[in-house]
């Protein structure tokens, strides 16, 4: 048999076991958090965008929302500004905001909706004052400075853009009734808004294969139950996994059907997990 002969043969197989997902999830809401090494690699870069093309292609409603941790870190170390993190969630002075809101919503979110342009799909960027669907409210308990809590989220607006036919890209900055820009945690703003549809999925990107075990091996499936359980114990939950894990939890409670914690660093990730049997990342179902 020839090389091109298996490499057919190899594509067969995978249409093959994609098809049954293309059909259920077919007009159906997934709502991606897309954030860490897969926003840093060219390649990564562009299979992922391509991937979101494929599924608004066939009938799958992707919605964006994307981080930037990285981007910004690098804009405060040019400013000469310092920075900490608390539970995974950046402390964010008056200081730091305003370069926060500017790179989020002006920098990264024209990035990469132009690069799922390139691919032939429509976007729409939701970002700013005017157009963010995200309201928030500032999170006083934590003492974080200007991190900000999802009061509600405009679903006309996201819903109008999917009816249009675009994949609308979401920056996670919230803003309040007095027109404050608010830092939310991409995490805990992409749950708010699957929630708040009651997606069929969300997707979270991470830089590692998936939640751990106490042993260090990846979870490939897991309850509510026992995403709770392993949330409460804590010990293989650290740094940006903890919001990750939190808000997959907040949205199964929420009525979002299933969530997915997925390494980003395998190319076409989010593909092999919602179109093939096995997935590359941690399921989590009620």
């Amino acid at each position: 048999m020839s090389i091109s002969e298996k490499n057919a043969i190899n594509i067969s197989k995978v249409l093959t076991e994609a098809l049954p997902y293309i059909r259920k999830f077919n007009n159906k809401v997934v709502v991606i958090k897309y954030g860490g090494n897969a926003m840093e690699n060219k390649v990564l870069q562009k299979n992922f965008a391509r991937d979101l093309v494929l599924m608004k292609t066939v009938g799958i409603h992707p919605i964006l929302i994307h981080g930037g941790g990285p981007q910004i870190d690098f804009e405060l170390k040019k400013n000469n500004i310092k920075f900490e993190f608390t539970d995974g969630i950046r402390k964010t002075t008056l200081e730091m905001i305003n370069i926060v809101q500017k790179v989020l919503d002006n920098k990264i979110n024209r990035d990469i909706s132009e690069l799922i342009q390139f691919w032939g799909g429509k976007t729409i960027r939701l970002v700013g004052r005017k157009n963010s669907p995200i309201k928030a409210i500032k999170d006083i308990k934590k003492n974080l400075g200007e991190v900000g809590l999802v009061k509600s989220i405009n679903k006309k607006k996201i819903m109008e853009s999917l009816k249009a036919g675009k994949i609308p890209v979401i920056s996670p900055i919230g803003w309040t009734s007095k027109g404050e820009p608010m830092n939310i945690n991409g995490d805990f703003a992409a749950c708010s808004i699957a929630a708040s549809l009651k997606a069929e999925k969300i997707i979270l990107l991470t830089d590692i294969s998936g939640v751990r075990n106490l042993h260090g091996k990846k979870i490939s499936t897991m309850s509510l139950k026992e995403a709770k359980r392993v949330l409460k114990n804590k010990k293989n939950i650290k740094g940006g996994m903890y919001p990750k894990l939190t808000g997959a939890i907040d949205c199964l409670e929420k009525g979002v059907k299933n969530a997915h914690i997925v390494d980003g660093r395998v190319p076409h990730s989010v593909l092999i997990e919602l179109l093939t049997d096995k997935g590359v990342g941690t399921w989590i179902s009620k």
